[in-house]
């Protein structure tokens, strides 16, 4: 596989708009919890087509220490025309506290949380016309694991999955018996083979689940790569991006 480093990209012509989280009237996170979802009333950031024209729409989960900005950045780095971006926003701007392979209660309520963050978005492309097979779920590290495990219990025929550097949360022996179908949905897992963050045992052990959920699941090793996203990735979502929004 190529390991080209991406060039960095602006944002382009579409501008940033942010707006209050469309989904702020879901306050609680996590089964029994009773606690606010530290998630929730975070804004929602857009970017590319507006979502009244677009064809097509990306949630994208930005990265522990990253903004929503961020990972719009590289949404846009990817270069398709006709699809709304959706970033939502974590507090503080990370996700959960601990690493993704800690036991899950750990890093509660901030999973439950930001599950309801990209149900948020999710439902706003719904509210503008766009159905689930035309809708994207996008995450990088942090988000990408959010991302994955959002997809995993909310299984559906998305348009597809991007899991950048990342696999499905919780430690060694996590129950995997998820219900639903993906579909024949694709799902791109592209990660480095000694990513000091994203054991390759997890990402195989993600791609095999998502198989047998039905996803049709393209897994991208690259030597020695560092934490981060590169130019082969990126053409292959362009590829993706532009079958769906056709």
């Amino acid at each position: 596989m190529a390991r080209t480093r991406a060039r960095a990209h602006c944002l382009g012509a579409h501008p940033l708009v942010t707006t209050p989280s469309e989904f702020g009237q879901r306050q609680h996170a996590g089964p029994g919890t009773g606690r606010p979802g530290p998630h929730q009333g975070q804004p929602l950031v857009r970017a590319g087509t507006p979502l009244d024209q677009a064809r097509a729409a990306m949630v994208c989960v930005h990265g522990r220490g990253a903004q929503s900005r961020n990972i719009l950045e590289l949404a846009e780095a990817i270069g398709v025309d006709g699809f709304a971006f959706l970033a939502p926003q974590a507090a503080e701007n990370t996700w959960y506290p601990n690493r993704f392979l800690a036991p899950i209660e750990s890093n509660e309520p901030g999973i439950s949380s930001g599950m309801l963050a990209i149900e948020g978005a999710v439902n706003v492309a719904n509210a503008a016309g766009i159905p689930p097979a035309r809708i994207v779920l996008m995450g990088f590290s942090q988000g990408a694991c959010l991302t994955l495990e959002y997809a995993a219990r909310h299984a559906q025929r998305y348009g597809a999955v991007f899991g950048l550097s990342g696999g499905l949360i919780g430690p060694d022996g996590t129950p995997r018996d998820y219900a639903g179908h993906f579909g024949g949905m694709p799902v791109l897992l592209g990660c480095s083979d000694i990513d000091p963050h994203i054991p390759l045992v997890r990402v195989q052990e993600t791609a095999a689940v998502l198989e047998r959920m039905g996803a049709r699941v393209d897994v991208r090793i690259y030597p020695g790569m560092g934490h981060m996203v590169n130019g082969d990735e990126i053409e292959a979502m362009r590829a993706i991006l532009e079958v769906i929004g056709a």
